[in-house]
């Protein structure tokens, strides 16, 4: 046998060697390509993750463990204690001082208050949706306030409702007299809540707007030829229709008027008259600020968060409900 022919036989044996391993698992093999999608789907399982984490560790560093140092701080004491922990000697002070008191007095206030500031903005954003007569107009002029910040709108609002201002002179030209709205204790606290209210109703406006984009017109058209009024179609058709929009409406209003009307108070009333415009926020800017306690500042921000938290979830919960029974 001569050599070239050994050769030859010796390539075509490897060759053929080279193709059962390409077959048992090598590239492009049935081994290797199931390996791939294996891996595709590990990818796929795990990039939802990737792409959270970021978010996550942005909330963990930035909010949940800013929150537990404050909670922890608020064990501890301020003045000679500084530091040391006082247990709960924080918070019994809180349900002793009357200012707090009259902040979580001022708190179911708001919650009470909280249909109408959803109503008027949902209103407002229906008759748009429905083209009333110059509704382009409306838009512009009720999404507006939203754009002043709190110390102009304060200080705007100041000059109006001054005891000697522009509105107690029309009052007074109809013969139903002056009202001190910033100076009398059982109205001042309702003039700040309706000046907040004119002052965000353009951004839950904007949502409403957004979430009526969303309905079917068919239904309206059906509910009109059907000779439906307003408040019918309103009720049984437009609601309904905007139940996500609305939680999201309802728990970010409550959270706005909980935490954003810092603005409006210090420069409409300064928490007065005699404490009577308290609200947790301004309790803890006095604390902090003006008392330097931070400690019992600390305190009165956990339970402003777990109020936060609470009727969150309770509007939440009921408005589900709600949807459910509908």
């Amino acid at each position: 046998m001569s050599p070239d022919g050994s050769s030859l036989r010796a390539a075509q044996a490897g060759r053929t060697d080279a193709a059962r391993a390409g077959e048992a698992g090598g590239d492009g093999g049935p081994l290797s390509k199931s390996s791939r999608v294996r891996s595709g789907r590990r990818a796929e399982r795990l990039a939802p993750y990737v792409l959270v984490a970021p978010a996550v560790l942005i909330i963990v560093v930035l909010r949940l463990w800013p929150l537990g140092l404050g909670v922890n701080f608020s064990f501890t004491g301020d003045g000679e204690s500084n530091g040391a922990p006082v247990g709960l000697d924080n918070y019994a002070e809180l349900i002793d001082d009357p200012l707090f008191r009259t902040a979580l007095r001022n708190v179911g206030l708001l919650v009470l208050l909280l249909p109408v500031a959803v109503a008027i903005p949902g209103l407002l954003a229906t008759f748009i949706y429905l083209r009333v007569p110059g509704h382009r107009f409306f838009r512009s002029v009720y999404f507006f306030p939203a754009v002043l910040s709190p110390v102009i709108v304060g200080a705007i609002f100041n000059l109006l409702l001054a005891f000697d201002g522009p509105l107690n002179d029309v009052l007074g030209g109809s013969g139903i007299g002056p009202v001190d709205w910033l100076g009398d204790p059982d109205v001042a606290m309702f003039a700040v809540v309706g000046v907040h209210i004119w002052a965000t109703s353009g951004m839950a406006l904007v949502v409403f707007l957004a979430g009526l984009a969303t309905l079917d017109p068919a239904l309206l058209d059906a509910a009109r030829v059907d000779g439906a009024s307003l408040a019918r179609m309103i009720w049984h058709v437009i609601i309904p229709g905007l139940a996500r929009t609305l939680q999201f409406v309802v728990v970010t209003t409550m959270i706005g008027m909980l935490t954003s009307m810092f603005g409006l108070l210090y420069v409409m009333t300064s928490g007065g008259p005699e404490g009577a415009t308290y609200l947790p926020e301004y309790y803890i800017w006095v604390q902090q600020g003006q008392m330097s306690r931070p400690a019992l500042a600390s305190a009165a921000s956990t339970v402003l968060f777990l109020i936060m938290l609470v009727v969150g979830l309770l509007q939440v919960h009921l408005l589900r409900r709600a949807g459910r029974e509908d």
